[in-house]
């Protein structure tokens, strides 16, 4: 297999007797030719070896790359074109090798980065996702509470963990009288679930996630619309989730089936229901608090990873209000 080149004088060989070599190579060694490609190296599969030919300055390089690939198929089972891709950039900027340890906190690979927590509250929101089937991440606009859920849900889709990913929110603006509103169903909801969209297309291409939606594979729909579903097999996502009515969010929390994860994302300070109504996420934090299998996240200023000022808005508004 590969390229050759006058350059391609020297020769190094890696063991790949640890792995899946058809999840290792990929399908018609298409990680393989990636590699060769990008980095331009010869690459051989002899036996439980991987031959590596090419410049001297490469080779290194190219076995950092596989090392690298080797990790990420050891920890989450799974290796696609874009895993790959990630691990050749990093690798070619000179950043450090992720290795076993740094794995365990890495999200998602995607085309361009590797998501992973950047905040103390993003690592307890990573470490809750992982322990429990219920988070619920409470805090202020720009922590990448709604962001890392949808990294959450790709990642569990991507390692096989579900079928399919169900992103919703309430659309407290239209009242859910979404019928008044021009246009077909999702020319009416658009709008509000602009934010899940935005998330899903930075973290896979624009083409793969339109084909998912279209294979019912990632749903996005309005909250009034999950009534009477039971969800199996599901990674669930309900944003926005202080604009619920307490009977919404109880009827939410039981579509949950078999084999379903679910994370609810709110902000309790930025409730947008009419004056009398009551936000069913501040009644079931009091309700469910300390139910085993449940697990409660609160972000803070300090979570903030948008631009700094939003960190400072943020706090003189809370100042404003009396708060600490």
């Amino acid at each position: 297999m590969g390229l050759t080149t006058a350059k391609s004088a020297s020769e190094k060989r890696l063991p790949i007797r640890e792995v899946n070599p058809v999840e290792l190579l990929g399908a018609n060694d298409t990680n393989l030719k990636l590699i060769e490609n990008h980095l331009e190296v010869a690459l051989y599969v002899r036996g439980d070896e991987l031959i590596i030919r090419g410049d001297e300055s490469k080779l290194q390089l190219v076995e950092n790359v596989i090392v690298e690939m080797i990790a990420v198929l050891n920890r989450k089972k799974f290796l696609d074109k874009d895993d790959v891709l990630t691990i050749i950039r990093l690798s070619q900027s000179g950043q450090s090798t992720l290795g076993e340890t740094g794995l365990d906190s890495v999200v998602l690979f995607t085309r361009s980065e590797v998501i992973k927590p950047r905040t103390p509250g993003q690592e307890r929101y990573f470490a809750a996702a992982m322990k429990s089937d219920m988070v619920f991440g409470l805090g202020p606009a720009g922590t990448g509470k709604t962001y890392m859920a949808v990294a959450f849900a790709v990642s569990a889709l991507k390692n096989r963990e579900v079928k399919k990913i169900i992103l919703t929110r309430p659309a407290v603006e239209a009242g859910e009288r979404l019928g008044f509103l021009p246009g077909d169903l999702r020319e009416k909801v658009d709008p509000y679930l602009a934010p899940l969209y935005d998330a899903l297309f930075d973290m896979m291409p624009h083409d793969k996630v339109h084909l998912l939606m279209d294979q019912k594979t990632i749903e996005i729909v309005p909250l009034a619309y999950m009534r009477g579903r039971t969800l199996d097999n599901a990674y669930i996502i309900l944003d926005e989730a202080q604009n619920t009515t307490p009977m919404q969010m109880k009827m939410f929390l039981t579509r949950m089936g078999v084999n379903s994860k679910i994370i609810i994302t709110g902000d309790p300070t930025q409730i947008d229901l009419p004056n009398h109504d009551e936000s069913g996420l501040l009644q079931v934090i009091k309700i469910l608090k300390g139910v085993e299998g449940i697990s409660f996240v609160e972000f803070d200023e300090s979570d903030i990873v948008r631009h700094r000022l939003v960190k400072r808005i943020i706090k003189a508004y809370d100042q404003s209000n009396g708060h600490k």
